[in-house]
């Protein structure tokens, strides 16, 4: 396989992935850091930080808005739910596995 060709292949996984975490607005993030150690903030983070290896300035908050698909505090005011206890104490608990960029000081 040619770069072009796993390039085009790897960014049309991306959309998808980017369009199933639209649409499954029931999953919340911290779920997602609980159970995979990453989530929309993440990718946000992930997403903005490429655009600026290649040159591209963007904010996280554009960023943010690629991944939700709205500005994100639209997205938190109609989505988000508070954190239960329990997610909190599986947060802290997984903390070492959380993706590095996402700021929670995980692995790589």
């Amino acid at each position: 396989m040619d770069d072009n060709t796993k390039i085009q292949i790897e960014a049309a996984t991306f959309r998808g992935l980017v369009e199933h975490l639209q649409r499954r607005t029931d999953v919340q993030n911290i779920d997602l850091m609980n159970l995979a150690g990453f989530c929309r903030n993440c990718l946000s983070k992930w997403y903005m930080n490429a655009a600026a290896e290649s040159g591209v300035e963007i904010s996280y908050d554009q960023a943010r808005e690629v991944i939700y698909g709205m500005p994100y505090a639209d997205w938190k005011s109609r989505h988000q739910q508070e954190a239960t206890a329990e997610q909190a104490r599986q947060f802290e608990e997984t903390k070492p596995l959380h993706a590095f960029v996402s700021g929670h000081g995980g692995g790589s």
